[in-house]
C-alpha cells in the first residue's frame, strides 16, 4: 500500500470510495467540502492506493492555522489493515510542515466510526473540534 497525494486522475476513483464507504447522508456531506479543498488546496487531500486502486482517503484543511482531519474514507473490504492509521500520519506531517499551531478532527455525527481510530493516535476528546459548520470548506 502507498499512501501519495491527491492528484486530478484520482477525482473519481475517489468520489466513488466516498460514495462506498460512508453512508448516503455523509456522502452529501461531504461531497462539496471535498470540491472546495480540492480547489483551494489539494495537497491536503491524501490517498491510499493498493495495486493501483483508491482503498482510501483522508480529507484536511486548515482553518486559523490550525489542521483539521475532515473526513475519512477506506473502502469497507480494506478495513483494519492500518490504512486510516496510514493516512492520519501522512497528512500530520503535511500538517507539520506548514506549522500549523495545532491538529484537530472534525466532530460532527458523521465522524463517530472513526474516532477510536483518532484516539488511539492522541487525538482524544480536547482534539476534537465541535464547530464544524465553521471550517470555510463546509461553508
Amino acid at each position: 500500500m502507498q499512501v501519495r497525494s491527491f492528484q486530478l486522475s484520482d477525482c473519481n476513483p475517489v468520489t466513488e470510495l466516498l460514495q462506498v464507504s460512508l453512508s448516503e447522508e455523509c456522502f452529501e456531506n461531504t461531497i462539496e467540502p471535498f470540491s472546495r479543498q480540492l480547489s483551494w488546496d489539494s495537497d491536503l487531500i491524501v490517498v491510499a492506493e493498493e495495486e493501483g486502486e483508491i482503498v482510501g482517503a483522508l480529507i484536511g484543511t486548515i482553518e486559523k492555522n490550525h489542521g483539521c482531519f475532515f473526513r475519512i474514507a477506506v473502502h469497507p473490504d480494506y478495513r483494519r489493515q492500518g490504512i486510516g492509521r496510514s493516512l492520519v500520519s501522512a497528512l500530520e506531517n503535511r500538517f507539520m510542515a506548514r506549522k500549523v499551531s495545532g491538529i484537530y478532527v472534525a466532530g460532527d455525527e458523521h465522524n463517530e466510526a472513526a474516532l477510536p481510530l483518532y484516539e488511539a493516535m492522541g487525538y482524544g476528546e480536547n482534539k476534537v473540534f465541535k464547530s464544524i459548520r465553521q471550517l470555510s470548506i463546509v461553508g
